[in-house]
């Protein structure tokens, strides 16, 4: 079992997120105690954060060393032809 702690940059960005994504990503991120039984983490490789949790359209970056670090919210905006 882990513990979930948020870093102040995280709480800061949920507070800016509308209320129905912030709960569901509450919600996951709840889930995140035993993440090992999870389908939407994923473990980042040459990146600044260990783990990312994909809810929706955002995405939590996260660290694990003796427990769940909430580090970051990311938004994914939605890619067209004018992307690339």
């Amino acid at each position: 079992m882990n513990t979930i702690s948020w870093s102040k940059r995280a709480i800061k960005q949920l507070r800016k997120i509308d209320k129905v994504s912030a709960i569901r990503i509450t919600k996951a991120v709840a889930g995140l105690v035993d993440f090992s039984t999870l389908n939407n983490v994923k473990s980042l490789t040459n990146h600044q954060y260990d783990y990312r949790l994909k809810v929706g359209n955002y995405r939590v970056m996260f660290n694990n060393d003796d427990h769940v670090q909430i580090v970051l919210i990311e938004e994914v905006k939605k890619r067209d032809e004018r992307t690339y």
